[in-house]
């Protein structure tokens, strides 16, 4: 029921988005536009005569605990245990320029490891295909997301087509352009790569299913027939196919003999970054004893910011609706990187992240593309790796201004909430900002 509630929701939004609105939306004075973050506006009125059982942040305490606070976890279950590099990206349309920003920057800095395992959504596994061969596409990658525009992406479809058809973009450019890069050249060197024991995977959804398909890139690849080059690009399109905007792309499988076939959309729609172990020999599993990951690290790349810029939205269907899924996206992007980070803990890697700065002014659409901006996207990122200081190594939701507020009435004042203060200490530390 609620699935065809949503499909007729979508089906009123698009209708709505084909003709100019007839009314004006009601005036609000609204803070969240304003210079005011929400997790500085707290409930000074909420009693304190009673204490948590369970800190928040657990995770901090458990990470103290896991953690040598003088560096990196180091293997210690086995001396001769080799640490390994897994790399994971994120989706983000036009973002994903920052995204490449941070893997030549990193190159340049002298620090970036050689990758065991690469996964990637959507634009992110436009990335990780050329980020798993290594600093030596980095010039591709490049040219990729520093000179392309909205033409070599998608084509316009008038309004009443696009109402008519599966998608309100045509992704056939996107289509051309994957297979300009990905030739069988590049095939070969992920072959190479991938007999050395290394791992590229990509992910999709499958639309029929309603769940995530992961597919192994290199094993695709070193079977050498042209319709596995074929196959390659399709994947890639698929994960980068934002279901709505682009066309479902099919896949056509056999099971058991029979040919089916299988609709599949953007790797974002049900993952929006995941997680895939290194592959050994058994002889070798063995050998690695019961902690084979200890001191390893798994790098994230997220294209894009961890928080959405906050505005005030107009009382209308389209832009409540969008920012609701938009708010949606954001949320379920940083539940993945904690269950990242619950997995770091668990096995003892070392977890990295970075982002776009939260302060750094951007453009909301990422299905923009402009040279001029994705060359601006690109340069932060260079700019961030090549200091070194864009890595952090906590979750979403650890650091100051990522607080959950908690409100017990409606008369707020600007202030941060002290969780450690006594019975008759004041529990809101005022703060006086700059007007």
């Amino acid at each position: 029921m609620a699935g065809k509630c949503l499909q007729v929701i979508s089906f009123v939004a698009a209708l709505l988005g084909c003709v100019p609105a007839c009314t004006n939306s009601p005036s609000r004075n609204c803070n969240a536009a304003g210079s005011i973050p929400v997790t500085e506006l707290v409930d000074p009125t909420i009693t304190k005569d009673t204490v948590s059982l369970l800190d928040v942040k657990l995770c901090e305490s458990l990470a103290a605990q896991t953690q040598q606070s003088t560096g990196p976890i180091v293997a210690t279950s086995n001396k001769n245990h080799r640490p390994y590099n897994i790399l994971v990206l994120s989706g983000g349309g036009a973002y994903g320029a920052y995204t490449a920003g941070v893997l030549a920057g990193w190159t340049e800095s002298g620090t970036r490891p050689e990758f065991d395992v690469v996964t990637g959504v959507s634009t992110g596994a436009l990335v990780a295909t050329l980020a798993f061969l290594g600093p030596d596409w980095d010039d591709e990658l490049k040219r990729f997301y520093t000179t392309i525009s909205d033409k070599d992406i998608y084509a316009r479809k008038s309004d009443l087509a696009a109402l008519l058809s599966d998608s309100f973009r045509e992704s056939k450019p996107l289509a051309k352009l994957i297979e300009a890069v990905v030739d069988a050249n590049l095939l070969r060197h992920i072959t190479s790569q991938h007999a050395q024991g290394r791992r590229l995977y990509v992910g999709t959804t499958h639309l029929d299913a309603r769940r995530l398909v992961v597919w192994d890139m290199g094993e695709i690849a070193s079977r050498g027939r042209p319709e596995d080059l074929k196959l390659f690009q399709t994947v890639l399109l698929a994960s980068a196919s934002i279901p709505g905007y682009f066309p479902p792309i099919p896949i056509n499988v056999e099971v058991d003999g029979k040919e089916v076939e299988e609709l599949h959309v953007d790797g974002g729609v049900t993952a929006s970054v995941f997680f895939r172990p290194p592959q050994v020999s058994r002889q070798e599993r063995r050998r690695l004893g019961h902690r084979p990951l200890e001191g390893s690290n798994i790098y994230t790349i997220v294209a894009g910011k961890l928080y959405a810029d906050p505005g005030c939205v107009e009382r209308k269907l389209i832009p409540i609706a969008a920012d609701s899924i938009t708010a949606l996206l954001y949320a379920k992007c940083r539940s993945d990187l904690f269950q990242l980070y619950a997995l770091a803990l668990s096995t003892g890697m070392n977890y990295r992240v970075t982002a776009l700065p939260a302060d750094m002014d951007v453009p909301r659409d990422a299905t923009s593309f402009d040279p001029k901006v994705m060359s601006w996207l690109y340069d932060i990122g260079r700019k961030q790796a090549r200091s070194g200081s864009h890595w952090r190594d906590s979750p979403p939701g650890m650091q100051p201004g990522e607080e959950v507020p908690v409100r017990g009435g409606t008369k707020l004042t600007v202030g941060t909430r002290r969780p450690d203060a006594g019975k008759d200490e004041p529990t809101v530390e005022r703060v006086t900002r700059a007007k």
